[in-house]
């Protein structure tokens, strides 16, 4: 089931990794990490490998049918 999910930034931005986990769409690091290495997240549209991508507000993540927002 898919869902639209939303992040509000606690500082100026959240780790693409940290993300994954904040919404329960990794069970650790080692998951997330797995997940992104593997070409399975975009951002903002786009395929991202890399777990410490920074996100900021405005930014849009997707996984399997989720979306995750990032907000400020």
């Amino acid at each position: 089931m898919s869902e639209i999910l939303k992040i509000r930034l606690k500082g100026e931005y959240i780790r693409l990794g940290q993300a994954l986990k904040a919404v329960n769409l990794a069970e650790d690091g080692v998951d997330a990490k797995y997940k992104i290495q593997d070409g399975l997240v975009r951002v903002n549209g786009d395929v991202d490998t890399r777990r410490g991508r920074k996100l900021y507000a405005g930014d849009e993540v997707s996984y399997e049918g989720n979306q995750i927002h990032i907000i400020g």
